[in-house]
């Protein structure tokens, strides 16, 4: 079985969350990139990404130079985004398909949990088997949750 992991992350805590996925799981890693950079700012940041999800964009993202059909897992990863997922992880599921795919989501948040995103996910990609994710608070997200990431990683059977 050939592993990809994606991630999207503004401030570095998915990013760490993806490569610790990636040290346990193997294959390849990459990360969605919007094309129009993120504000690093946060309150100019919390009100354009409040517009992308109120407005239903799709964030258009650089070429991630993948053929989608090489791999069978699929771990996507993403910071909550307004009690959703990020548009532009959506975007990447309405440019990729998914059908016989095995998606494992995880996610950071401070303080909304998975805020119901893998049922999300679940609707939103019928065509693949969405397996349960892991999330964990973004300010947390250091060396020591290793330990967690493998522990749910284990039980999934990686």
């Amino acid at each position: 079985m050939k592993n990809l992991v994606i991630y999207f992350s503004i401030f570095g805590s998915t990013k760490q969350f993806a490569e610790m996925v990636h040290d346990k799981v193997g294959g390849e890693i990459k990360e969605l990139k919007p094309i129009r950079p993120y504000e690093k700012e946060y309150k100019p940041l919390l009100a354009f990404s409040k517009q992308e999800v109120d407005n239903g964009i799709l964030t258009p993202f650089e070429e991630l130079n993948i053929d989608i059909r090489d791999y069978d897992n699929i771990f996507v990863g993403y910071p909550m985004w307004w009690y959703t997922y990020p548009p532009i992880l959506k975007n990447f599921f309405k440019k990729y398909d998914m059908t016989g795919k095995t998606i494992i989501p995880f996610n950071t948040h401070e303080g909304s949990g998975t805020g119901g995103t893998y049922q999300m996910i679940r609707n939103d990609v019928p065509e693949a088997k969405v397996l349960d994710g892991l999330a964990i608070r973004g300010g947390s997200m250091n060396e020591k949750q290793r330990s967690n990431v493998y522990k749910w990683l284990e039980n999934l059977g990686f």
